[in-house]
């Protein structure tokens, strides 16, 4: 089975959408006894509070809930349990190390790093754009697959 951990600032709006979008493409391969996928923030600033309602619109848009999911605290203890774990920006990742210590399994990527044209994912929370968030997000996860399936 591949644990994945999807993590953004807050968790609230980026790897969320990750998570449930992630969630939704291995369901439709027929691959969901392969995975397991959760996510979470960095940050204590949104700590048991639910999905951003920009997130929930826009997976709503596909069909895809978020129901149930609350902000959760990324621990020291995950990097044992995930083998990939996958920030959205270069700032999540700093933040990442800094509460794992260090990164000696290769773990630890950027989202858009699985894709043709590397970057950060805008943070929708300042931006308001989910619209852009779903694409990038959706472009590193047929990355990530297309990664993964390769082995």
């Amino acid at each position: 089975m591949t644990r994945i951990l999807f993590v953004c600032l807050g968790n609230i709006c980026r790897s969320p959408m990750a998570e449930f979008l992630m969630k939704d493409m291995v369901k439709k391969r027929h691959m969901e006894d392969e995975f397991f996928i959760a996510s979470a923030a960095t940050s204590t600033e949104e700590i048991g509070n639910p999905v951003h309602y920009g997130t929930r619109r826009k997976l709503a848009e596909y069909g895809i809930s978020v129901e149930g999911k609350y902000a959760a605290l990324l621990k020291k203890s995950d990097y044992s349990e995930y083998d990939y774990i996958i920030g959205m920006e270069a700032a999540n990742l700093r933040a990442m190390l800094r509460i794992f210590g260090s990164d000696p399994m290769g773990k630890v990527h950027r989202l858009l790093d699985f894709t043709d044209k590397p970057r950060d994912i805008a943070d929708p929370w300042y931006t308001g754009d989910f619209d852009t968030t779903y694409n990038d997000i959706y472009e590193g996860l047929l990355g990530l697959l297309e990664h993964i399936e390769r082995g």
